[in-house]
């Protein structure tokens, strides 16, 4: 595994959105997010909103690997590359209002640009549910190879490759 890259890097801007570290204004963007009933569903469950709000730090989401997705200068989701026994792994949530207009893909690829130019030859990976359709298809659409599947947090997950 290569070193660390230089964190943050410079906003990444796309045609709709813009990928940067995190700042204070997302924090109630970031409480929203694991709160949510529907976010939770594949990811474990989601805690409540009171909860989140105690235990999130003044800038959450904060840390190497970790950028928000914004859209019109507000937090929509985020996408981490966290590392794992096998290099790093690619994880993204994004609030629901968001779903099903191509900006978790948007998002995703200049990530992964990203990502490319500064870890060359790191493996990554991915891990989601059989049961969320929707990521399975947008690791497949982002060029990731699926692998086993075993069981955890009780459903079946999927491990991805790419």
């Amino acid at each position: 595994m290569t070193g660390p890259a230089a964190w943050p890097p410079a906003p990444i801007k796309t045609e709709r959105l813009v990928l940067r570290a995190s700042e204070a204004r997302d924090r109630d963007a970031f409480v929203e997010l694991f709160s949510s009933p529907e976010v939770g569903t594949y990811i474990g469950g989601s805690q409540s909103r009171e909860e989140v709000d105690r235990t999130a730090p003044e800038v959450p989401g904060r840390r190497h690997g970790v950028f928000v997705v914004e859209l019109d200068g507000e937090m929509i989701g985020m996408i981490s590359f966290d590392v794992v026994d096998e290099g790093r792994e690619l994880g993204y949530l994004f609030l629901p209002s968001s779903w099903g207009k191509g900006f978790a893909y948007e998002a995703c690829v200049a990530a992964l640009d990203w990502y490319a130019a500064t870890h060359p030859d790191e493996l990554l990976t991915s891990c989601t549910q059989v049961a969320n359709t929707a990521s399975m298809r947008l690791l497949a659409k982002l060029g990731f190879t699926e692998g086993e599947h075993f069981e955890a947090y009780g459903a079946e997950q999927c491990h991805w490759r790419q």
